[in-house]
């Protein structure tokens, strides 16, 4: 089910003005994709890139066309794991963040 124009709007101003949300949007898509559940993860990592830093610039530092990135986030995208991992490893940098897992498989920002 796409989502609404409101709730995007609303989910991009909580992330400009809480950094704490952003960040937990972008760690809670890296747990659902280590927990095998991509597709909940690429949801929630193109809320994420809607709600931050865009497409059109994100594909400008990844050297990429904006449109191959959004395909891969879409509901049929099936991204390359160089790809996933290197759009990942990107927005890590943007938003100065790093992962660690844990024993009881949390992963910590």
């Amino acid at each position: 089910m796409p989502l609404t124009k409101d709730f995007k709007d609303t989910i991009k101003a909580r992330a400009e003005r809480d950094p704490e949300f952003r960040s937990g949007l972008f760690r809670e898509a890296i747990e659902a994709m280590l927990s095998d559940d991509l597709e909940t993860g690429k949801v929630l990592l193109r809320d994420y890139v809607n709600a931050t830093v865009g497409f059109e610039a994100l594909a400008q530092d990844m050297d990429k066309d904006p449109k191959s990135l959004m395909r891969m986030l879409s509901a049929k995208g099936n991204p390359r794991a160089d790809n996933l991992l290197a759009m990942v490893a990107r927005l890590k940098q943007r938003e100065g963040v790093s992962f660690s897992i844990t024993s009881n498989d949390r992963l910590h920002a």
